[in-house]
């Protein structure tokens, strides 16, 4: 997508929303800001290794298809062959030159991507190359160990809307670090840790979702009477901060580990895909023997090199689906992690 559209955050959202709403001088100001700042490098890191990762993709993508087109020139080979031997009839060339020609054409759409996302790539970084220097090899071996297993809880400190929250915790004269220890996750955040890094007490579960269709989305999952038992001395607006502040740290959190549990299923599906991918790679070569020996219909050749085909392009999105979480993780942390 365009620069800036990626922004799926409700850190990042908040910001889209202030910039907005601002007249001209008040955005600029915003903008040359440690906040302002911080945004916009997030945002073009971000940006700019989701357009590299979409880069190598085509890239792959591309050899795909040319080694695809390798095959099936030999296999319309093959059945022109077998037409002279009277074996199969013009209709089985036919088909097999109209798939050939379906998958040269596929490489067209690729190469205008592949142009569109170098020329994103130069506008991003300032700099005008013959091409984006680039490894497509090393596409399907990128792994991010440190974030597989896990990230800090407290990187979610670094957040703008949490930095915010805790500026009126603050304000309204309550204690940061106190707050920081009731409601801020401690533990190393995993894609199977679901809501028990929380206290218990300051959670409790809705009794029916209609809650969230009235309310704000996170307003259920909040116990406001075990946060009032802790805060019995504070006024109204002092506990308004407090209520918001844990409800930003609740999106925060939940923003995370949607991306954890992505790379986690993202990292199941390669698995797999790879398996159908091997199997359909073996099935291209079963069905051309069978095919040569007369045991095979040549449809059954035509359908398993297209079967095949998409499998590996499926498999090339799921990688790319895999690295955008890992990258998303970076921007759901506001740009904190390293």
């Amino acid at each position: 997508g365009d620069f800036g559209v990626r922004g799926v955050f409700s850190w990042e959202l908040d910001i889209w929303k202030k910039l907005r709403n601002s007249k001209k001088a008040a955005a600029l100001r915003y903008l040359a800001s440690i906040e302002g700042k911080n945004f916009m490098k997030t945002q073009l890191i971000s940006e700019i290794a989701n357009s590299y990762y979409e880069l190598l993709a085509l890239d792959n993508q591309m050899d795909i298809i040319k080694q695809n087109i390798v095959i099936q020139e030999n296999a319309l080979r093959i059945v022109k062959l077998q037409k002279e031997a009277a074996k199969v009839t013009q209709l089985a060339i036919n088909r097999f030159e109209a798939q050939l020609l379906n998958t040269r054409n596929l490489q067209y759409d690729i190469l205008q991507q592949i142009v569109e996302t170098e020329n994103k790539i130069y506008f991003l970084t300032g700099k005008i190359q013959k091409s984006v220097i680039r490894n497509p090899s090393s596409f399907n071996t990128e792994v991010f160990d440190s974030i597989s297993v896990g990230v800090p809880g407290q990187l979610l400190v670094n957040r703008p809307d949490i930095m915010a929250a805790e500026g009126q915790l603050a304000a309204a004269k309550l204690d940061v670090m106190a707050a920081r220890a009731n409601f801020m996750p401690n533990v190393t955040l995993s894609a199977n840790l679901g809501l028990q890094a929380f206290n218990p007490v300051a959670l409790f579960r809705p009794v029916s979702i209609l809650y969230s269709v009235f309310g704000d989305l996170m307003a259920p999952l909040i116990n406001k009477n075990a946060i009032e038992a802790q805060y019995r001395s504070s006024g109204s607006k002092q506990m308004q901060a407090v209520y918001n502040y844990e409800q930003t740290i609740l999106k925060a959190y939940l923003e995370v580990m949607n991306q954890l549990s992505g790379i986690d299923n993202y990292t199941q599906s390669l698995e797999t895909k790879a398996r159908e991918v091997d199997i359909l790679i073996q099935s291209v070569v079963i069905s051309g023997n069978l095919f040569n020996s007369a045991r095979a219909d040549y449809m059954e050749v035509l359908l398993t090199q297209r079967e095949a085909l998409e499998s590996k392009m499926e498999l090339v999105e799921v990688k790319k689906k895999q690295l955008s979480s890992e990258i998303n993780i970076y921007k759901a942390l506001g740009g904190g992690w390293n």
